[in-house]
């Protein structure tokens, strides 16, 4: 899996960023589960890929958040 990149996921709206972390997290839940029954080696870094890539997308999500209440608050 590729590393996300920071102005790549700024860019995008909350709602964008809500929907590829549901498909992040699916992912991750199945890679866990073949990495249990043996089918994925751990030593292929994808499950740490993915874990880091959905960590990148929880901050972009929260600096949106974050930047939407500033705004607010200035209004």
């Amino acid at each position: 899996m590729k590393k996300l990149k920071e102005k790549e996921l700024l860019n995008l709206s909350v709602e964008e960023l809500e929907r590829r972390l549901l498909d992040l997290r699916s992912e991750y839940s199945r890679l866990k589960a073949m990495s249990a029954r043996g089918a994925v080696k751990k030593e292929t870094g994808v499950i740490r890929s993915v874990r880091r890539n959905i960590a990148r997308l929880e901050t972009a999500k929260r600096l949106k958040q974050m930047e939407m209440k500033r705004e607010v608050k200035r209004a």
